[in-house]
């Protein structure tokens, strides 16, 4: 608990023990008896004349309550002045006046003291509720850097704000510091702690040349790292950014608690103080108004009401039942706890490392049926991986260095040619062979690096080179017909087929492609469990390599070959087909999916590897660019959005039956306590489940 809610549970008690003596007092010192008064003179003055009890009631009422008595009053004096604390206010002031004015027969002190005392009760769960539900947010918040590392012209170190660190410039992270700015590492090698952004609690190495995100924490090793970006456009600035608003963005549920208790607040106080003042009204008149002899002691008198028997027991009992109106038409339970569960969704949401940029948005995902993913960065890796190796049969034939030491001429030696061949230029393609190579081979041969010689880049064929004195080429089918050497091309794997030849003879051909994420299939399987009834692929890549990852990660629908329009032109057709109340999400990371992702009902973005303009165009941001947890989040909304309908359909039920209850004099105070903090307390109870979610 914070200090504040501290010391509301401080008055909760000290108000409690007091009300607690009081009642006592009153019933055990001051009750009446067939023989008359206990404790004789004092219990007869105290009990008959229980307006003496006013000033000791009144004492643990303004403890508990005198801050929802202000409230109310600067309400009425902005002149927004139906709210719970009004409903509050007049109903506890009201039972105290009606108390006093009836000598104790109507309303009640300790009832009046109880009804504000068990709303702070209700008020403080809330708190508390709603703190828990901050720790998610506020450990995300954490991630925000105060200061950043740089050498001033005599080599020390010296902090700065981010905001004055420029693109281009170094900074040193020390071990234990947060990262405060996007970069890449120049120097040192370290541990990343990425916790705070993707909700991984394993550590990944990161060396020179790698990419570091803003919000990270330095485990191990000093870094310096090189910035790439402001820090106003950094990574941590916008995930901070998008938490910081995801509040402005309210559900329909929310929309519609809010529209519901601005009408249903006053129609409540008005339908109570109709209900305190006709009907006494009504019953005056059918007895033919006030007597002008002796007061009667009887309601049902036909010789009219006297008005003293009047106000006391017609007038009064109907304000009392006027007053519990009140109490339990007190809207809390609604306008506290569902807000509350939606916070607790993005909460949840937001420790796992997934963002969602508004309420509006969680609401959405629980009825998402069609899933549209874009396949490179978001399916697969985005980066190029040599996947295949294929050997001429004819290779051991070629008068090659492996052949003259006795050795096979294999897979190994088919690399090490095409990677050296290729190890001046820095095409996707060409940076794969080489890191197949540094893994098969010894790459770090400074000699065999050294004896390239005579490279030839061809544009759109490949590259022919000398490489430790034969004629090496590696390209595509095109290279080779160009340069006249025979290879079959049909049966290929899916996939850039770079084909090697060797001093002219065919050598036999790499497959290198975009391997599919390790999550990707069971993000598919986990969608179809959600209830997802379609996955669709769209990718501007080759028939083939489309066709075969839909294949393997069990997509219903795969379209290849698109440019960024028809993107957005199979989205439309998509969405035309969806059924009544369905929501089509579309998930991306590149710049050309921006104006899809703004045209689905729900943009999903990749935000670890995704661009900028991805992360703007989207509504929710993966931050790990783990697909499988779109299914985790969409768990989290289906569980939010059924625990807001608990709560709405809980609450409603119970305050109607109470109404009427309190309408016709059957429920008392107590009854209306209970409808009012007692649902409170179990709605809020009810939507911190929003924070758990299984793995």
């Amino acid at each position: 608990m914070n200090k504040k809610q501290k010391k509301v549970l401080k008055r909760i008690i000290i108000t409690a023990v007091l009300l607690a003596v009081l009642m006592v007092f009153e019933e055990v010192f001051l009750a009446e008896t067939e023989s008359g008064y206990r404790f004789g003179a004092f219990g007869e003055f105290f009990g008959k004349y229980g307006i003496i009890l006013l000033p000791l009631y009144l004492i643990p009422y303004w403890i508990i309550g005198h801050d929802i008595l202000k409230k109310a009053l600067k309400g009425i004096k902005n002149r927004q002045v139906f709210d719970e604390n009004f409903l509050m206010a007049v109903a506890t002031v009201g039972a105290f006046v009606l108390s006093a004015v009836t000598g104790g027969e109507q309303g009640g002190y300790s009832e009046g003291v109880a009804v504000m005392l068990f709303y702070q009760i209700g008020e403080l769960f809330q708190s508390v509720a709603v703190g828990k539900s901050r720790k998610n947010i506020a450990a995300l918040m954490d991630i925000r850097p105060d200061y950043a590392n740089i050498e001033d012209e005599n080599g020390e170190i010296v902090k700065v704000s981010p905001d004055e660190v420029k693109i281009g410039d170094i900074i040193i992270v020390k071990p234990g510091e947060k990262i405060p700015i996007d970069g890449e590492i120049v120097e040192g090698n370290t541990s990343i702690d990425t916790k705070a952004l993707t909700g991984e609690s394993v550590p990944r190495d990161a060396n020179a040349g790698d990419s570091v995100i803003s919000g990270c924490v330095n485990l191990s090793g000093l870094i310096k790292v090189k910035t790439t970006k402001e820090f106003g456009e950094s990574t941590v600035s916008k995930i901070l950014d998008l938490v910081e608003n995801s509040s402005m963005k309210k559900s329909r549920s929310e929309n519609f608690i809010a529209k519901f208790a601005r009408y249903y607040t006053p129609a409540v106080c008005y339908s109570a103080l109709a209900l305190a003042i006709i009907p006494p009204i009504v019953i005056l008149i059918m007895h033919g108004g006030f007597s002008m002899g002796a007061a009667s002691t009887a309601v049902a008198s036909t010789a009219g009401l006297s008005a003293a028997v009047w106000a006391k027991e017609v007038l009064g009992a109907w304000v009392i039942r006027g007053l519990t109106f009140l109490v339990i038409s007190c809207p809390c339970a609604l306008v506290i706890s569902i807000p509350l569960s939606f916070f607790g969704g993005i909460g949840a949401a937001g420790s796992r490392g997934v963002l969602v940029k508004g309420s509006n948005y969680l609401e959405a995902l629980s009825k998402t049926g069609i899933v549209v993913f874009d396949k490179t960065g978001t399916l697969t890796k985005g980066v190029f991986e040599v996947t295949g190796i294929n050997v001429s049969k004819k290779a051991d034939s070629y008068g090659t260095k492996a052949e003259k030491e006795g050795l096979p001429f294999g897979e190994n030696e088919l690399i090490m040619y095409a990677a050296l061949a290729e190890s001046y230029s820095d095409h996707p393609i060409s940076k794969s062979l080489k890191e197949a190579y540094a893994k098969m081979c010894d790459a770090s041969s400074e000699k065999e690096s050294n004896e390239v010689t005579d490279i030839n880049e061809i544009s759109g064929h490949g590259v022919t080179a000398k490489v430790l004195g034969k004629e090496v080429a590696a390209g595509n089918i095109k290279l080779m017909k160009k340069l006249g050497i025979p290879c079959d091309d049909s049966d290929l794997p899916v996939g850039t087929i770079v084909h090697v030849a060797i001093d002219g003879e065919y050598a036999g051909y790499i497959v290198i492609s975009d391997v599919a994420k390790e999550t990707s299939a069971d993000a598919i399987t986990g969608l179809k469990k959600s209830g997802v009834r379609k996955a669709v692929m769209l990718t501007g890549d080759l028939k083939a390599v489309a066709d075969k990852v839909g294949s393997d990660l069990g997509l219903d629908e795969v379209y290849s070959e698109l440019l960024p329009a028809d993107k957005v032109t199979h989205v439309e057709e998509l969405l035309s087909s969806k059924k009544k109340g369905e929501n089509l999400a579309f998930v991306g990371d590149g710049i050309n999916d921006a104006p899809v992702l703004s045209r689905a009902d729900i943009g999903i973005a990749m935000g670890a590897m995704g661009s900028d303009a991805a992360v703007e165009a989207a509504d929710i941001v993966i931050m790990d660019d783990d697909p499988s947890k779109i299914s985790m989040a969409m768990r989290i909304s289906r569980k939010c959005l059924r625990i807001v309908y608990e709560n709405i359909v809980f609450a409603l039920a119970v305050k109607f039956v109470c109404l009427i209850l309190g309408a016709l004099g059957i429920a008392n105070m107590w009854i209306a306590i209970f409808a009012d903090v007692g649902v409170m307390v179990i709605a809020v109870l009810n939507a911190i489940r929003c924070l758990r979610v299984k793995k």
